[in-house]
C-alpha cells in the first residue's frame, strides 16, 4: 500500500487470488537423420515443408529423413527441429553418394511424364541445357497441327542446338523417344515409371541439374552419431536443450541398417538410448521403428527379447508403408515414425491430446508393406505394437494406441500424453510460487490456480467423470506441508486425476427374442 498525504482517489492495481494456467505445446517434433546440406552442430527449427527443403535440402535417394518431415507436415504438424547426423572428422557429409569425377554427375529433369537427362562429357565452362515444349509447326497445306504433335527445342544458354518437330507421345516413327535417341547429340529421354498413358506435354520448359545427391547413409556411422552429445547439440541428445519437445523420430535408423552400416544390435542401441532420453526429459515419447522386412512374427519377437523397450515413453508402429517418391516417380518402402507423429499434431489440433491418437487416416500411405491379419493383430497389439491396417473403403489407419509399458496404468498412449501435457503446464503455470510466503493463504491460490486448470481440462473431455470432484482432487494444506517441510523451504501440493482412456474393444451384445403382437386388454 502506498504511502497517501493527501485527501484523494486513488486506484491501485493487485494481483488477482489465482493466476490462470495456459496449456503447453503438444505437437513439437523432433527428427535426427541423413540431409543434403544444413548444420551438425545444431537442432533447427522448420515450421514447413519449403523451410525444410531450404536448409536441409529435398528427397535423397538412401535416406528417409526429407520422407518423415515431408509426412508430418502432410498429416497435420506444424513445428519440428531437425538435427542432420552423419559428419566425418572433418566436418564433411559422409556417405558414398554419387560423387561427381571430372564430367560430373549427369544433369536431368523432368517435362511432361518424361525424364531427361544430360549426356555426359566435359562441362568445364558450358552453359546449362534447357529443354523446351512447343507448339508443333505446320505443315504445307495443313490447316491445324494434329493435336498428338509437338516440338522438342534443345538449348544450351540461349542457343538453340537441336530442334525435334512434329514428335508425338504415341509409339512409332515420329516418337520423340525415337527421334531423339536417334538424332541428339546432347540429352537422351524416357518415360518416367507408372506415367501410364502418357498424353501430349503441355508448353513449358526444364533446365537441367545435377540430381540430388544419393546419401546411400554414411559408411561410418555408429550409434555415437545417433545419440550425439548435449555439449555439442548434435544427435538426439542435443535436444535436451529444448523444452517443447514432445515426440522424437530417428527414421534414418533403418536406412544405416539397411545399407550395412549398424546391425540390428546397434539399432536396438540407440532405441533404447532414444527412450532414456524421453524419460530423462520427460516430457517427450519416442515413435520407433520396427526393421524393414520383418514378418508380424519377428515383430513379435523383437518387441519381447529386448528388455529395455519396457517404457511408458515409447510406442512402435509396424508396418512399414509405401509412398510416392518424387526422385523416381514410384512407390516407396518408408519407416512410419514420421507420418506418425503427423497423426498424433492432427489429433491433438482437432480433438486433444487426451484423445488416443488412433482410427486416424495416415496421410500419403500408398499400401501398408504387410496386410495384417486378425490373428496377426490379435498376436502384436498384447505387446504394445501399434498396428498400421488398410481398410476397405476407409483408408489405411492407426489401428493401435498403446505405449510400450508392461505398467496397465500406462498401457495407453494417450494416458502417457496427457500427463506430460499436464505436469509440464503446471510446471510452468506456477512458476510465480517460488520464494512466495509459505503460508495458508499460499497453499488456498495454489489450490485455486491448478482446480481452475483442471475444471477446464475436464470440460474439454479429458477427465474422467461426472463432476469436477469425480474427475480430479487437489490437496495443498497443513497435511501436505507440516512445519518440517516448511523449514525445508518446500511446498508440496498433491493432485490426483482421473484421465479418460480409449474405447478400444467395442463389444455390441446381440440376442434373438420372440416377438409377438402387443396384449390388449379390454
Amino acid at each position: 500500500m502506498g504511502n497517501y498525504l493527501s485527501p484523494g482517489v486513488f486506484v491501485e492495481e493487485v494481483p488477482a487470488g489465482s493466476r490462470p494456467i495456459e496449456g503447453v505445446g503438444t505437437a513439437v517434433a523432433a527428427f535426427v537423420g541423413f540431409a543434403q546440406s544444413g548444420s551438425f552442430n545444431e537442432p533447427t527449427l522448420v515450421t514447413n515443408w519449403s523451410q525444410f527443403t531450404e536448409r536441409f535440402g529435398g528427397f535423397m535417394d538412401g535416406g528417409y529423413l526429407a520422407h518423415a518431415v515431408y509426412g508430418f507436415f502432410a498429416n497435420g504438424g506444424g513445428s519440428a527441429y531437425v538435427v542432420r547426423v552423419g559428419q566425418d572428422g572433418a566436418g564433411h557429409a559422409r556417405g558414398n553418394g554419387n560423387g561427381a569425377g571430372a564430367a560430373g554427375p549427369p544433369r536431368e529433369g523432368t517435362i511432361g511424364g518424361y525424364r531427361i537427362a544430360e549426356i555426359t562429357g566435359d562441362r568445364a565452362g558450358r552453359a546449362d541445357v534447357t529443354v523446351e515444349v512447343q507448339p508443333a509447326s505446320k505443315a504445307d497445306g495443313e490447316d491445324a497441327v494434329p493435336e498428338d504433335l509437338f516440338k522438342l527445342v534443345v538449348k544450351r544458354g540461349t542457343k538453340v542446338e537441336e530442334t525435334f518437330d512434329r514428335v508425338s507421345a504415341k509409339r512409332g516413327k515420329d516418337s520423340v523417344l525415337t527421334r531423339v535417341a536417334q538424332e541428339s547429340k546432347l540429352i537422351t529421354i524416357e518415360e518416367m515409371p507408372n506415367a501410364g498413358t502418357l498424353a501430349q506435354p503441355q508448353p513449358g520448359s526444364v533446365t537441367l541439374a545435377p540430381p540430388p545427391p544419393s546419401v546411400s547413409t554414411p559408411a561410418r556411422i555408429s550409434t555415437d552419431d545417433y545419440v550425439g552429445d548435449v555439449s555439442d547439440r548434435t544427435g538426439f541428445s542435443g535436444l535436451e536443450a529444448i523444452d517443447g519437445i514432445t515426440m522424437i523420430s530417428v527414421p534414418d535408423l533403418m536406412s544405416a541398417y539397411q545399407s550395412g552400416a549398424v546391425d540390428l544390435n546397434a539399432v536396438q542401441a540407440v532405441q533404447i538410448k532414444m527412450i532414456e532420453h524421453c524419460e530423462l526429459m520427460g516430457n517427450r515419447v519416442a515413435i520407433l521403428d520396427p526393421p524393414p522386412g520383418f514378418s508380424p512374427q519377428q515383430v513379435g519377437e523383437w518387441r519381447q527379447q529386448k528388455a529395455g523397450y519396457d517404457s511408458a515413453y515409447a510406442a512402435l508402429y509396424y508396418p512399414w508403408f509405401s509412398v510416392l517418391d518424387p526422385l523416381t516417380g514410384s512407390n516407396r518402402p518408408v519407416p512410419p515414425s514420421g507420418h506418425i507423429a503427423g497423426v498424433w499434431a492432427r489429433n491433438d489440433d482437432t480433438r486433444g491430446v487426451h484423445k488416443a491418437p488412433a482410427n486416424e487416416v495416415i496421410r500419403g500411405a500408398m499400401k501398408p508393406e504387410t496386410q495384417l491379419t486378425r490373428g496377426e493383430h490379435d498376436l502384436l497389439n498384447p505387446i504394445g505394437v501399434n498396428c498400421i491396417r488398410a481398410f476397405p473403403g476407409r483408408g489405411i489407419r492407426v489401428w493401435g494406441a498403446r505405449t510400450l509399458s508392461s505398467d496397465a496404468e500406462w498401457r495407453y498412449l494417450n494416458v502417457r500424453r496427457l500427463f506430460n501435457y499436464l505436469e509440464e503446464s503446471i510446471m510452468a503455470g506456477t512458476q510465480w510460487v517460488v520464494f512466495e510466503p509459505n503460508d495458508d493463504a499460499l497453499w488456498a491460490r495454489i489450490r485455486r490456480t491448478i482446480s481452475a486448470f483442471l475444471v477446464n481440462e475436464w470440460r474439454k473431455g479429458a477427465l474422467f467423470g461426472l463432476t469436477p470432484d469425480e474427475a480430479f482432487y487437489v490437496k495443498c494444506d497443513r497435511e501436505t506441508n507440516p512445519a518440517e517441510g516448511i523449514d525445508a523451504g518446500q511446498v508440496v501440493c498433491e493432485i490426483g486425476v482421473a484421465p479418460v482412456k480409449p474405447a478400444e474393444f467395442v463389444i455390441f451384445r446381440l440376442a434373438q427374442f420372440s416377438g409377438g403382437n402387443s396384449l390388449v386388454t379390454e
